[in-house]
């Protein structure tokens, strides 16, 4: 496969008319692909960035989506240099959407994925009997129309379209495992992250994840194969996890802690046989309270200390002293910066500690009498969130509601009031403003 028309082949034999995207009918496929396979950097940066858009667009997949992955798999193995790690990229994404933000540190559960998504054939049946059931004419319209996009073999349970995705690039990982020993470092490290999320191959995928971590030298694409091994297995294989935990490199022994942590905490009767919870948590602490290596992995979309936090909220369920690993948490929670892809992660991070730590309440509780993590932790929030963070819904996130529910003050004025925080300048008792009100005004 070195000629486009190779690497193409039976890219005219789909009906991509009949297909979609986000933006409609798939038919402009064909030429973005072809752009992605030629000679035109310009032109196939440009392809890309179209691609993303509309057969993965925001995250949810369409019937046109399954169709590329055969083609961008081939690109991915024998494509122009600069398409190879793009088109990886884009397969994951197909695969998998974001589930960094919302699957980490666990890994990704297909059984629960597969048993919650809705069939065509129920949607078609739902159809039939809300037709059936249907007076208003128009109503009756929108139904007929549905159900007909439906029946065209238009996902409309974007669980059931993803899940198309998934599986078409779950298909064809047999011709992508050989890019473990790719010579590009970019390639084996997307390759290993790609992988990782692939629970139900795990007998295909682990041995080469094995191997290439005995001969990886690259900090970078070790760290990402240590926590695709952790996502992946139900054991240490062959005691790998734990010898990283003394790796010269700190990415490494930061992955071999997370992946630790992921096996204690889906496979607690191997717990035995693994090194001490307060070992693991002294790695992903010390890994915590300083800047993280550049480069980095991709995890979590490259914010490690986000990915951190959540290990270490897992581990405090085992640890011997959960309120010390509470304080570890409380030390990493300066280092998390804002990413692309995850805007504000720190209040993503307190609405995740909140949620943890504090029983639902209508009263405020007595700051003296939370434990020294939990007054912390407090502390720390109210010195590092922003007043946007505590905005309301559409220009911020739902901080308030949340530190509301706990019985928390829901401001950053009354929340450095209440930890003893100084509020010149500010008042404890003023009301959020009201997002809305420019708005009204205008």
């Amino acid at each position: 496969m070195k000629r486009s028309d190779d690497l193409l082949a039976g890219l005219d034999d789909i009906d991509w008319a009949a297909l979609g995207h986000a933006y409609g009918s798939a038919e402009d496929v064909p030429g973005q692909l072809r752009a992605v396979c030629g000679p035109d950097e310009v032109a196939r940066e440009s392809a890309f960035h179209s691609l993303f858009g509309n057969i993965f667009h925001q995250g949810t997949r369409y019937s046109a989506s399954p169709y590329a992955v055969p083609f961008l798999t081939r690109i991915a193995v024998a494509g122009p240099a600069g398409a190879r790690g793009e088109a990886l990229s884009l397969l994951t994404r197909l695969a998998v959407d974001w589930h960094d933000e919302y699957d980490l540190p666990l890994g990704i559960d297909t059984a629960a994925w597969r048993a919650a998504v809705v069939s065509p054939e129920e949607s078609l049946r739902w159809y039939d009997e809300e037709i059936a059931a249907e007076t208003d004419l128009e109503r009756l319209t929108i139904l007929h129309e549905a159900r007909a996009y439906c029946a065209a073999g238009h996902p409309v349970d974007t669980r059931e379209g993803a899940l198309r995705s998934y599986d078409a690039v779950r298909a064809h990982l047999p011709a992508l495992l050989d890019l473990l020993g790719d010579p590009a470092e970019e390639i084996r490290t997307e390759t290993a992250y790609l992988l990782g999320w692939f629970p139900e191959e795990i007998g295909a995928t682990l041995p080469p994840l094995l191997a290439r971590l005995d001969s990886e030298r690259d900090p970078v694409c070790a760290a990402t194969i240590l926590v695709a091994i952790g996502l992946l297995a139900d054991h240490d294989p062959g005691g790998r996890l734990r010898r990283h935990l003394d790796h010269e490199h700190p990415l490494p022994r930061w992955a071999a802690a997370t992946a630790l942590t992921r096996l204690l905490a889906a496979h607690p009767a191997i717990a035995p046989g693994l090194p001490p919870a307060e070992l693991i948590v002294a790695e992903l602490a010390a890994f915590g309270a300083r800047p993280a290596p550049q480069p980095a992995t991709v995890h979590h979309a490259g914010d490690l200390h986000s990915y951190t936090v959540r290990s270490l909220l897992h581990l405090m369920t085992v640890a011997e002293d959960p309120d010390g690993v509470l304080l570890d948490i409380v030390r990493t929670l300066p280092q998390i910066e804002e990413t692309g892809i995850l805007p504000r992660p720190l209040a993503a991070r307190a609405e995740n500690l909140l949620e943890a730590l504090f029983e639902p309440a209508d009263t405020v509780p007595v700051f003296a009498e939370l434990s020294p993590g939990r007054q912390e932790l407090l502390r720390v929030l109210a010195e590092l969130l922003s007043a946007e963070d505590f905005q309301l819904f559409p220009f911020g996130s739902e901080l308030h509601e949340h530190f509301t529910h706990y019985g928390l003050p829901g401001t950053r004025p009354a929340l450095r009031a209440y930890v003893g925080l100084s509020t010149e300048g500010q008042d404890p008792s003023a009301p959020l403003s009201d997002p809305w009100g420019p708005i009204r005004e205008y």
